[in-house]
């Protein structure tokens, strides 16, 4: 017989109960102020539900009533300096942030609300209503609310996208140099995402400072946490992967805040990340006013039997029996919060013309400017104001003969020599000297600490480095090691990175570059070798680079590290080897933005292209001979940075145009700019503007077929034909 050895976890699992004794010892001001956010909370959120109800919230109101427990048990362990995000029923995770930030000593539950508190509680309904005085001026809503001076990060409309981000503030908290920690709140749904589990995996690996908060209130939407998994005490997730984990009843926030405080000094000395798991329970359904029993999937058993727990009646119960406050001043407390809700809603409502006796109706002049619309997808570039941005046509320094991969590991180095803030991560960058490309050769040694090997998690550390750039200490470069992954990382890259600045009102930077290699014609198939380009310019928020060679790559990778918008910088292995104008020792120029370059100037047709293409189409001009070909390299290829100025001369000239890819046709960027150019310039066009792309399929492993499915010379050769005999 086999010989059986049980197995203990490494990570601590415990579950934390507050007796009657923890209640007696708590710090009278504690109770008073947990009872004070409790009833703040608890009296806006009623006050949302009656707006939704009579149909002034456009759009969800998840409410957290019966979940605010854990909020403010959890929130009152931690300090401004402390970051929170959270999940779309965010309301009462940002108030206790926010609400603490403002008065971080005392709440008192019978003082009149302060100034400050007052402007808390009225810029987050008006946010939750849309209105231009809300924290986003109305553009996140109920589900994105984000005050960064108070650590309240932004709440999050994506189960589990907040939590990588969560850990992207930890990171930053400890290379700082402080001891901040990072709390993500989410709950038992988003516990089951990949994610979710990722960042768990990566945060314990790191020994990030960042708490896992699930608050599990037991249901997703309808389908309850038994059928979800098979281990319905989530926190036994925390042992798997070394993770510190707390379970705690919920609806205790005196429990919540000790097992939170038990969390957060574990964080503080340096051990590394936590979960806390707290038992709760929402008191409607996933939206609205409405239980969860008037939609079949709840009893109403079972609906009392935690109504019965409400946090506030035990809060209550407790101030009452130690004498800290009367029956009578309990009730005050709650009538004072709905008499200042009442008034700051007479500040957003009026009567509506011609209603119904209290029917109500959104001021005029609270709704945003129409035209706000799009004002904050990406910055206005001031932040180049003082960069040493050259002339983009010829060379400014310097060159000589160079290999570019050798100026990506040179231009970072540099960068990285004047520049602190600047740190690099991604799948094995830190070691095979260099990565396996050799972009970040010599870097680990130079910089230690700065060069951040990561698991295989592309989710996670994507939206790690989403968080390390929202929070705006730092400035992470990420390298996928191949485009087609950003696939796995579609949630992060364009939920969340790509809209944080305008999604959160256009103000706040997001500081991040992201490097990306296009593999096709090497032979790595299907699932490594797609161009991004085309997906990425649907994605408004994204600046995309393209350089051609080395002496664009160093300006144009100078330009991206400066900018306060997510950049991806596409590269193509053709390009790595191949040799070209490099700087010789000038490493600090920037090209600037919306430069595109005239690689060969002609009169009778005008090539577009970008990346590797290029050098297909100098070649496929030269062998074709009967066109006298402008050949425009784009350099950049979202749609705030195409130079049309340049295009236009070239077309005025040509009157005809191709756009030559490499990619293909199903996700072509040529089939955008084509539409573009023809509405801009249709009066200058003598003939449809032609494409060369590559096939529908995905290259195929096969050499003979791969080249089959993407376009070099030959195409635009067979194109210029095409356009010759037009």
């Amino acid at each position: 017989m086999p010989e059986h050895r049980r197995l203990v976890p490494d990570a601590p699992w415990v579950e934390v109960v507050a007796t009657q004794e923890d209640w007696d010892a708590a710090d009278p001001d504690l109770l008073r102020t947990m009872h004070a956010q409790l009833v703040w909370v608890r009296t806006f959120e009623e006050y949302v539900l009656e707006l939704a109800g009579a149909g002034l919230i456009h759009g969800p109101a998840h409410s957290s009533i019966g979940q605010e427990g854990g909020a403010v048990g959890s929130v009152l362990a931690l300090t401004s300096a402390d970051s929170v995000n959270g999940s779309h029923r965010g309301h009462h995770q940002f108030l206790a942030k926010a609400l603490h930030h403002v008065e971080p000593k005392l709440l008192d539950p019978l003082a009149e609300p302060t100034d400050e508190v007052r402007e808390v509680l009225l810029r987050t309904l008006a946010e939750i209503c849309g209105l231009d005085r809300g924290w986003s001026h109305g553009r996140g809503g109920s589900m994105h609310l984000q005050w960064k001076d108070a650590g309240a990060m932004g709440t999050n409309a994506i189960v589990g996208g907040g939590v990588p981000q969560a850990a992207g503030f930890a990171w930053s908290h400890r290379q700082a140099g402080t001891d901040a920690v990072s709390v993500t709140y989410f709950g038992d749904g988003a516990i089951n995402i990949g994610s979710t589990l990722e960042s768990f995996n990566l945060a314990a690996a790191w020994k990030l400072p960042v708490c896992f908060f699930v608050e599990n209130n037991r249901y997703a939407v309808s389908t309850n946490v038994e059928e979800a998994t098979g281990e319905p005490r989530l926190s036994a997730r925390g042992a798997g992967f070394g993770l510190a984990s707390w379970k705690v009843d919920g609806m205790d926030p005196l429990a919540t805040y000790l097992a939170t405080s038990e969390a957060v000094a574990h964080m503080r000395s340096g051990k590394g990340a936590t979960l806390v798991e707290a038992d709760t329970y929402r008191f409607f359904h996933q939206n609205g006013g409405f239980p969860g029993s008037a939609f079949g999937y709840r009893g109403k058993d079972e609906e009392k039997q935690w109504r019965e727990r409400d946090p506030l009646a035990l809060t209550a119960a407790h101030l009452e029996r130690r004498g800290l406050l009367t029956s009578d001043e309990l009730a005050r407390s709650v009538e004072i919060a709905k008499a200042t809700m009442a008034s700051i809603g007479d500040v957003l409502l009026e009567p509506k013309p011609g209603g119904k006796p209290g029917e109500r109706q959104i001021r005029a002049e609270e709704w945003p400017d129409p035209s706000y619309v799009d004002v904050g997808v990406r910055g206005d570039l001031s932040e180049l104001d003082d960069a040493p941005t050259v002339d983009p046509a010829g060379h400014a320094v310097a060159v000589q003969d160079t290999k570019l991969i050798e100026s990506v590991a040179a231009v970072m180095g540099r960068r990285m020599e004047t520049d602190d803030r600047i740190v690099v991560m991604g799948e094995d960058v830190h070691r095979l000297n260099g990565g396996t490309n050799g972009a970040t050769r010599g870097l680990p040694d130079r910089f230690p600490g700065r060069v951040l090997g990561t698991p295989i998690a592309e989710n996670a550390f994507a939206g790690l480095a989403g968080g390390i750039a929202i929070d705006g200490r730092f400035r992470p470069v990420v390298e996928f090691m191949y485009a087609d992954f950003m696939w796995v990382a579609a949630d992060q890259l364009f939920n969340q990175i790509a809209k944080a600045r305008h999604m959160f009102g256009g103000d706040g930077a997001v500081p991040l570059v992201l490097r990306s290699k296009v593999a096709m014609g090497t032979g790595y198939g299907s699932q490594h070798s797609m161009d991004p380009a085309g997906v990425f310019a649907t994605s408004a928020g994204w600046r995309i680079v393209a350089p051609t060679t080395p002496y664009d790559y160093v300006g144009l990778m100078n330009t991206a590290l400066r900018l306060d918008d997510p950049v991806v910088v596409l590269e193509h292995v053709d390009l790595y080897n191949a040799t070209g104008p490099g700087p010789v020792d000038d490493l600090d120029y920037c090209l600037p933005v919306g430069k595109a370059a005239v690689r060969r100037e002609g009169s009778d047709v005008t090539v577009i292209s970008y990346l590797a293409m290029v050098p297909y189409v100098l070649e496929a001009v030269e062998r074709y001979g009967e066109l006298d070909a402008e050949v425009i390299d784009l350099r950049w290829l979202d749609r705030a940075s195409i130079d049309w100025d340049t295009i236009e001369a070239s077309i005025e000239k040509t009157n005809r145009v191709l756009i030559a890819e490499q990619g293909a046709v199903g996700t072509s960027y040529g089939g955008w700019l084509a539409d573009e150019i023809t509405r801009r310039f249709f009066d200058l066009l003598d003939a449809p503007v032609w494409r060369v792309t590559g096939g529908e399929a995905s290259p195929s492993i096969s050499k003979v077929l791969e080249r089959a499915a993407i376009a070099q010379a030959d195409e635009v050769v067979a194109a210029l034909d095409e356009i010759a005999r037009y």
